[in-house]
C-alpha cells in the first residue's frame, strides 16, 4: 500500500524535477528473481534506483532509519519501508551474514533485490573491486544480476549532504548476467570470476576509472 502511494506520488515528482536519462530499462526482468548490482556514489543512488526501475527494488538500510520515535520517527519508518528498503543493525558484527541471509529470502520470494558490490560509497569517483558477496547471491539463488551503471548521483546528493540538489543523473541498466557452469569450480575462484566479470559491466556502464582496490572507507549500510 504504502510503496503503491510513495510511487504514484513521488516517482512522477522526481523525474520531473530531475529528469533523469535512464537507459536500457527493457534488461530489467519485470517478473523472477533478480539482483540488481549498481555502483555506489551516493545515499541517494538507494532512491534513484527505485524510482526509475519498472519494479520493486529492495536495497538494505541502516536501522536507525526505522527505530526513531515521535511523528518525525514514524515518517522515516513510512518513508524507508515504502521505498522497499529493509533494516539491518550495522552494529552487529554478523550484520554482513545476515544481509545475505535477508537477500536470499528477498530473492526466494521471486522479487528484485539491490546490491552495492563495492560495499560503501566511492569518494573519489572511482569504481572500486566488487566483494564477493554479489557472486555469493548469483550462485546461491541462480538469480540473473542486472549491472547498472549511475552517473551524476554524488551531485545530486554529495557525501554528507541531508538533502539533494539539482543535478543531471543518468541510469544505465545492462543486460541481465547469468552464471552457469560453476560446478566443480573452488568456491573462491568461482566468486571471484563471477564478481570481475559483474564489475567490468558497471564499469561499461558508469564510465568510471577502476580503482583496482578495495574500498576500505568505513564498510557501511547506508
Amino acid at each position: 500500500m504504502m510503496y503503491t502511494l510513495i510511487h504514484a506520488v513521488v516517482t512522477p515528482l522526481a523525474k520531473a524535477v530531475w529528469r533523469p536519462t535512464v537507459e536500457g530499462i527493457g534488461n530489467v526482468p519485470l517478473t523472477g528473481p533478480v539482483i540488481v548490482a549498481s555502483n555506489h556514489l551516493s545515499f541517494a543512488d538507494s532512491l534513484v534506483i527505485p524510482i526509475v526501475a519498472p519494479r520493486p527494488v529492495v536495497f538494505l538500510a541502516k536501522s536507525d532509519y526505522f527505530t526513531g520515535t515521535g511523528p518525525k520517527g514514524a515518517l522515516s519508518r513510512a518513508w524507508f519501508e515504502g521505498i522497499g528498503m529493509v533494516p539491518v543493525d550495522r552494529a552487529d558484527t554478523k550484520a554482513a551474514l545476515a544481509s545475505l541471509d535477508i537477500a536470499l529470502d528477498v530473492l526466494g520470494r521471486g522479487d528484485a533485490f539491490g546490491i552495492y558490490p563495492e560495499g560503501t560509497r566511492s569518494r573519489d569517483g572511482r569504481l572500486y573491486r566488487g566483494r564477493t558477496g554479489v557472486a555469493h547471491l548469483a550462485l546461491t539463488s541462480g538469480a540473473p544480476v542486472v549491472p547498472v551503471g549511475l552517473q551524476g548521483t554524488a551531485d545530486l546528493q554529495p557525501v554528507g549532504s541531508r538533502l539533494p540538489r539539482l543535478a543531471k543523473v543518468t541510469v544505465r541498466f545492462g543486460e541481465p548476467l547469468t552464471f552457469e557452469g560453476y560446478d566443480g569450480v573452488p568456491v573462491g575462484r568461482a566468486r571471484r570470476e563471477v564478481t570481475d566479470t559483474i564489475m567490468a559491466a558497471i564499469a561499461e556502464l558508469s564510465g568510471q576509472p577502476e580503482a583496482g582496490v578495495y574500498n576500505e572507507h568505513g564498510q557501511t549500510v547506508d
